[in-house]
């Protein structure tokens, strides 16, 4: 096993009792978040454990920072052991379908932490359930290990200051990946300001996907490369609501070969706490 991006399902099957591999539920519903969790708990992929988008994968206490910010690196490192994952593990993410909620959250992470051998299951619960694979309701004998050894590398990570202060710079450097009603700020069904941050170009993260999944990598690269306009991936930032299905699209960059992008973390949520912040709408 040495999957770092995707893994499709038959792979994970074939793995599925390797001691290595670690497996992690990562089910979520912006709207109901108690129903990731129950839906763990009625049907699984035998071995896997839950993480919880609010509890696990972000640190709600914080404010100004989006609706979603990045955990606490202790108790994120903390939670890794209680899940039995450490550094040498396979381990692969999946959620309800295509992995922007929130398995593609917790793949960047533990990227974050430095851990290469993680991905996602491409087409996630949905995929599996088509080729009848097994899944159980029985909890995982988990044997916790310590807490995961490493830090996070905010270098990966990029802030409202630097992307104001990159405003001035010509489009092609700062990526959107929500839906194009909301991009465009025709609808907004979930922040109290509409519209995007000035220059961004709208990547919505469905754009990558075909029934579920992942477009092939070289349809993917020949689609997003001209759009960077000569950019190198690793000058780009990606934004989303809240910084996870910015997530998503990263996932999608690396998948296509355009690796080193940073996602910022805060993403429109996070940009609009501060009034003096300049927003666009129904721009192109």
């Amino acid at each position: 096993m040495d999957w770092t991006t995707l893994v499709d399902v038959e792979g994970l099957a074939a793995a599925l009792d390797d001691p290595g591999l670690r497996l992690v539920d990562a089910r979520f519903a912006l709207m109901d978040p108690a129903a990731g969790r129950q839906a763990y708990l009625q049907s699984h992929l035998p071995g896997a454990v839950h993480a919880d988008l609010n509890q696990d994968l972000s640190d709600l206490s914080r404010t100004g920072l989006g609706r979603h910010p990045l955990p606490d690196e202790t108790a994120f490192a903390r939670r890794l052991g209680e899940w039995g994952v450490g550094p040498d593990h396979q381990v692969v993410v999946y959620d309800a379908g295509d992995g922007s909620m929130a398995a593609a959250r917790l793949w960047w992470l533990l990227k974050l932490l430095g851990h290469r051998r993680v991905a996602v299951l491409d087409g996630g619960l949905a995929a599996w359930r088509a080729r009848g694979l097994p899944e159980t309701a029985a909890l995982p004998g988990v044997i916790s290990l310590p807490a995961y050894p490493s830090r996070f590398d905010m270098r990966m990570v990029a802030d409202a200051d630097e992307v104001r202060q990159r405003l001035d710079e010509d489009s092609g450097w700062l990526f959107d990946a929500r839906a194009p009603e909301r991009f465009r700020g025709e609808v907004e069904p979930i922040d109290p300001i509409a519209g995007h941050v000035p220059g961004a170009i709208n990547r919505p993260f469905g754009a990558n996907l075909r029934d579920g999944r992942f477009k092939p990598s070289d349809e993917l690269r020949a689609e997003i490369a001209p759009m960077l306009a000569g950019r190198r991936p690793g000058d780009l930032v990606l934004m989303c609501g809240s910084g996870v299905t910015a997530c998503h699209l990263l996932l999608a960059f690396e998948h296509a070969g355009l690796t080193g992008a940073r996602v910022y973390a805060g993403s429109w949520s996070g940009w609009i706490t501060d009034p003096a912040r300049p927003v666009e709408r129904n721009a192109p």
